[in-house]
């Protein structure tokens, strides 16, 4: 009895993990087709993938950043920014009355500044070498293939549980017919 709460405990997991997975993408789906937000800040936070070798040593192509919206930026600070359909993750330079002057860490030229409000956040954390597995999440493919795993693996051991009861359940039924016969 104990194994089947951990089954179905287990399946209400993988539920959990896969409607996260598909509201995460329909959501940054609907950012990127409709608005041409490249990268959403939900409650104020958001996720991208350094593409470029600009800002390493800091960060390396493939690293993911998490962002922080803010009020205010100062010098030192590493920003990202849309510019067109690039996201782009560079240090602030200078701070200026109502724009930001931003340069990779391996660049040897500062971009064209940047108004504070096209600023989508402060990097606050970074996931080293995790590009690829957002790209692949990013994926339709990639998520229907997910799906179709955690349905599998719900069914399949749903499956299992229920041969289980019903093997239980004949030799119960068995059992009463065993002592139905003694008694007559």
């Amino acid at each position: 009895m104990k194994k089947t709460k951990i089954l179905a405990f287990c399946r209400r997991i993988v539920l959990a993990v896969a409607a996260v997975i598909i509201g995460v993408r329909v959501y940054a789906w609907n950012a990127e087709s409709l608005v041409g937000n490249r990268m959403p800040m939900p409650f104020g936070y958001g996720a991208a993938v350094v593409l470029t070798g600009s800002m390493e040593p800091t960060y390396a192509i493939d690293d993911v950043i998490i962002a922080k919206e803010m009020e205010y930026y100062e010098v030192g600070d590493v920003v990202v920014y849309q510019d067109g359909d690039m996201v782009i993750v560079h240090r602030v330079v200078a701070v200026e009355e109502e724009a930001l002057q931003t340069k990779g860490d391996a660049n040897n030229v500062e971009d064209a500044p940047i108004a504070k409000d096209k600023v989508k956040g402060k990097v606050i954390a970074s996931i080293p070498s995790m590009g690829g597995v957002v790209r692949f999440m990013k994926n339709p493919a990639a998520v229907v293939g997910i799906l179709a795993a955690a349905v599998f693996l719900m069914e399949f051991s749903y499956r299992k549980e229920k041969e289980k009861d019903d093997d239980e359940l004949e030799r119960i039924k068995a059992e009463i017919r065993k002592l139905k016969d003694e008694q007559e």
